[in-house]
């Protein structure tokens, strides 16, 4: 059976409403833009429904041109409410405490956004709790609105539970600080920190202990319930091979490709088992590996404008020029005729 083919990942289409609303803040009609990309009512209305994250960062570079505004992530923030997480977002809002609504959010994350390269994480220590954000770096115009909007709407969404501004005791940003910098700053107690090691803010012991007047304790283990059942079935899989391709995406980075060990490590399992058991579904590792890596290639080329030194760095090859002779391998282009290719046809 073929391995369903990889993407960068997709996230609910609620996330489109706090864009529309900024967009009309701003002065402009949204409706236009969204049609643009096959998002009317009834698609904003179904249920489950997902958009990929190229085509949402599409979507926000879009906007962004329309209003001339680049801080338009910073407004869609201030507009985001706990509801358009969905399922996840519901329940957090039932959480007994402000920090057990902030793990709820990121844990039950693939409820309304995939990133198959990382994902969010919330680790709490004595003093207090980190929210991190992962993001494909580098940055541009495509995907510096996201990172804005997600952090900036942790704090809105979380500070909703108990109708407070809540500011964060620090707040890292990855990329360098952007003309509209000084509007970052209403978001944190201490100055705001760019060119980080990555995106995360933080918040203090007495932040996560504030209690949630809305919560419900027998309605909160019901929709606890309800999520885990939904994160049980939108992450099993069917097979080891797929397993490995979920474990690759974090793993591919900085000019190395993970090895057979690395990858029986993770899955807990012997090496010469992890190998026994690819003979018995017909594959082998590297080409698990090789398949991975050309589903991600093809995918960045196609939806993404970064430059194939870049890609090759993000999928782990030593070299721009090792990458385009594995690619060339495995389609018969190089990358600059691939992108023409997709282009043109689009």
């Amino acid at each position: 059976m073929a391995r369903p083919r990889v993407r960068l990942g997709d996230l609910s289409v609620g996330f489109v409403q706090p864009l529309a609303e900024a967009v009309r803040a701003l002065g402009h009609d949204p409706a236009p833009l969204l049609r643009r990309y096959g998002l009317d009512a009834a698609r904003l209305a179904e249920a489950g429904a997902r958009l990929s994250i190229p085509r949402y960062m599409h979507l926000g570079h879009a906007a962004i041109t329309l209003c001339s505004e680049p801080a338009l992530g910073l407004h869609m923030g201030r507009l985001s409410r706990l509801a358009h997480a969905g399922l996840a977002g519901i329940t957090a809002a039932q959480a007994p405490t402000l920090g057990e609504a902030a793990r709820t959010l990121l844990r039950f994350e693939p409820l309304y956004a995939a990133n198959y390269r990382g994902h969010s994480s919330f680790q709490e220590d004595a003093q207090g709790a980190w929210l991190r954000f992962y993001s494909i770096s580098p940055y541009n115009t495509y995907n510096r609105f996201v990172v804005d909007s997600l952090l900036a709407g942790w704090l809105a969404q979380l500070g909703d539970l108990t109708g407070t501004v809540l500011q964060a005791e620090r707040l890292d940003i990855e990329f360098a600080a952007p003309d509209y910098a000084t509007q970052y700053q209403p978001l944190c107690c201490t100055p705001v920190q760019f060119a980080a090691a990555g995106n995360q803010l933080r918040l203090s012991r007495a932040t996560l202990q504030i209690a949630n007047p809305q919560h419900c304790p027998s309605t909160w283990q019901h929709l606890l319930q309800l999520c885990e059942a939904e994160l049980l079935q939108r992450t099993r899989v069917r097979s080891l091979g797929e397993r490995i391709t979920h474990l690759l995406g974090p793993l591919l980075n900085g000019g190395r490709e993970p090895d057979l060990d690395e990858v029986a490590q993770s899955l807990q399992l012997p090496t010469w088992t992890l190998r026994r058991k690819l003979a018995e579904e017909g594959t082998r590792f590297r080409d698990v590996l090789n398949e991975t890596r050309r589903d991600l290639a093809e995918t960045y080329i196609r939806d993404t404008a970064l430059a194939f030194g870049e890609i090759a760095y993000l999928l782990g090859f030593a070299s721009a020029e090792a990458f385009q002779r594995a690619f060339k391998r495995w389609t018969g282009l190089t990358p600059g005729e691939f992108r023409r290719s997709q282009r043109q046809a689009g």
